[in-house]
């Protein structure tokens, strides 16, 4: 049976510390039993239910090998990104998910490895705990949301961090978090954000990306994108055509939108075989990297089923199955 790595797979802890800092209303994380059920809450606010794959290493290995998955890249749920937080409360909060997925990591005996969190709301300190993360063995890099607090991920304000992700090797994973336009969503507004929302998010994302500067400027940036580039793959045509005939988008980029685009790897959840296969003939093979979504209601429970109804070849399969993801996360 083809081992696949997953890139796309998420935790969440157990528990998490009391609220330290000096805020009197903070959105700070926790989590409490409701009915039986484990449950999520933000600002004391209901978020998600959670189950205890979630957290327990050994559900998840169990969940791995039923699923054909050899090596997870586990990534904090986004909402925990918190780029809301105040800075110094942020900091603390991503050096507590750090702690926990290294433990996870430890524990799991080779088998997960780590994409960390790092507060972008400040550049500064964002690169600084990159750096100390890079020199943790568990750790490959970060995930990054789509945004943070409503600036795109592409602004030139972050070519810094990219830079500095550029030069230590490290990957960064864009994930999908609170899509432009939630509010002109039908109820229950938490679900469609994800179905909804998070293609035109995330088309947004790489359309700063890709014009933004930071592919052009940081050729050998290791840059990674959730659920498929969401809608970027109908956008790259449009955004090509334009190039072509605006000298204002080409002045923006003397290569290309799609020579650009092809330097990014996405993931496979995309529900669909026939947008799967769009998506290779688009971006290449090499490009394309298993992503489940774990433990979530959303997820791709069966992710080699996922490949075969594509209708890969086995070479094909084994590129997006394993040998993409290893050589990005440097696996060997």
């Amino acid at each position: 049976m083809l081992t696949l790595i997953d890139l796309h797979a998420h935790f969440v802890p157990q528990r998490f510390p009391a609220y330290a800092g000096l805020d009197a209303a903070p959105p700070w994380p926790q989590t409490a039993c409701d009915c039986g059920r484990n449950v999520l809450k933000i600002g004391g606010e209901d978020f998600r239910a959670l189950a205890p794959d979630c957290w327990d290493v050994g559900l998840r290995l169990e969940a791995m090998d039923r699923t054909g998955i050899a090596i997870q890249a586990i990534s904090p749920m986004p909402e925990l990104l918190s780029y809301w937080l105040s800075i110094e409360d942020a900091s603390h909060l991503c050096r507590f998910l750090n702690d926990e997925m290294e433990a996870q990591c430890e524990a799991a005996g080779g088998r997960l490895v780590a994409l960390g969190a790092v507060p972008l709301q400040d550049i500064e300190r964002a690169i600084g705990e990159l750096e100390a993360l890079m020199q943790r063995p568990a750790f490959r890099g970060v995930e990054v949301g789509s945004n943070v607090n409503g600036e795109p991920i592409g602004s030139p304000r972050f070519q810094p961090f990219f830079a500095a992700a550029e030069a230590l090797g490290a990957v960064v994973f864009v994930h999908a978090l609170h899509p432009v336009g939630a509010d002109r969503l039908p109820e229950p507004r938490n679900i469609m954000a994800a179905v909804a929302g998070y293609p035109s998010e995330l088309a947004m994302a790489m359309t700063s990306l890709v014009m933004g500067g930071s592919l052009r400027d940081h050729p050998a940036l290791k840059l990674a994108v959730s659920h498929g580039g969401g809608g970027f793959v109908s956008t790259l045509p449009r955004l090509q055509h334009a190039w072509t005939v605006s000298a204002a988008l080409r002045d923006l980029s003397e290569t290309s939108p799609l020579e650009l685009a092809r330097r990014v790897h996405y993931d496979t959840l995309v529900f669909d075989p026939r947008t799967l296969r769009h998506l290779a003939e688009m971006f290449g093979d090499s490009r394309l990297l298993i992503g489940t979504d774990f433990p979530f209601r959303m997820q791709d429970a069966a992710p080699l089923a996922t490949l075969a109804a594509a209708g890969f070849t086995d070479e094909q399969a084994a590129r997006i199955g394993f040998e993409n993801a290893a050589r990005l996360l440097g696996l060997g």
